[in-house]
């Protein structure tokens, strides 16, 4: 059945992300050329509508060509009008997908930092620049060593994007594993969780520093794929998503989180301990959580 599924589906969605994008683009471009901020607000307007309809579109074949239901599980209350900081576990593309599904006429319209490479993605590459999408490019230890003079360099691109949110509500959302969980990239990183990576402090730390006071809440999202034992998006377009656990705990953001990362050792010492510590107890609620579906 997957064999007849998969191009049906997998067209469908192309053509859902390149129909999207191609607006996206297109009121992008318009936006680009109007130097007048008052002409330029309706055209964010359509531009939030334009993402959302992506992703509520996208999760609608989802569901019809895996039978499933996609339970987004909120522990609170939420705010359309509130800033929020998404911090989620990062198992797959369809993570992206559900986020913005998720975010639609609940919080404001969600942006990603996404890495370098995804510019030249088709249609994703250029929609997210349209949509103001800040592409982060990360530097290796041994690479900063030779380029020293690029230290810092992700951290100030941060800083710039930021600034640019203050203005209007906004969902910021942040794989703090800073890549995709896979069972090799965990070996690389020393097996210290079961199904994490280790969480990377800095991004983070620096969008509480330049936005900290204007979050409502943290947004703790736990992604979970039961069944899936390959690629998830495989399993999706081929109608093999067995379940998706979608489950979002709603945080304060708690003064110790805001400070001067790179300059205060001792709140970086602190900073380091509480998101690990944070880490540690998703670790073991993903583990409580697929011990309850076996029981």
């Amino acid at each position: 059945m997957g064999l007849i599924i998969f191009p049906i589906h997998f067209c469908l969605q192309v053509l859902n992300l390149a129909f999207w994008a191609t607006l996206a683009v297109t009121f992008g471009l318009l936006k680009f050329m109007i130097r007048n901020q008052g002409l330029r607000v309706p055209i964010d307007a359509v531009l939030k509508v334009i993402i959302a309809q992506f992703g509520v579109m996208s999760v609608a074949m989802i569901k019809f060509f895996n039978r499933i239901d996609i339970d987004y599980k909120v522990n609170g209350e939420l705010n359309p009008e509130g800033w929020y900081l998404v911090v989620a576990n990062h198992l797959s593309y369809l993570d992206i997908i559900l986020l913005i599904a998720f975010t639609h006429e609940r919080i404001p319209t969600p942006k990603f930092f996404l890495k370098q490479e995804l510019i030249w993605l088709p249609f994703v590459g250029v929609a997210a620049w349209a949509l103001e999408m800040p592409f982060m490019k990360r530097y290796s230890q041994d690479f900063i060593k030779k380029n020293p003079h690029l230290k810092g360099k992700d951290i100030e691109t941060t800083r710039k994007h930021c600034e640019k949110y203050r203005d209007a509500p906004t969902t910021i959302i942040n794989f703090v594993e800073g890549t995709r969980f896979t069972p090799a990239k965990q070996a690389a990183k020393g097996n210290k969780f079961k199904h994490l990576l280790p969480p990377k402090a800095g991004g983070i730390a620096f969008t509480f520093a330049a936005m900290g006071e204007l979050f409502t809440n943290i947004l703790d999202v736990t992604l979970i794929y039961p069944g899936s034992k390959g690629v998830i998006m495989m399993d999706m377009l081929s109608g093999n998503l067995k379940q998706v656990i979608f489950d979002v705990d709603i945080l304060p953001v708690k003064p110790e989180l805001i400070g001067d990362y790179f300059n205060d050792a001792e709140f970086r010492d602190g900073f380091q301990q509480n998101l690990n510590q944070h880490w540690q107890n998703k670790d073991a609620k993903i583990t409580a959580l697929l011990e309850e579906l076996k029981a």
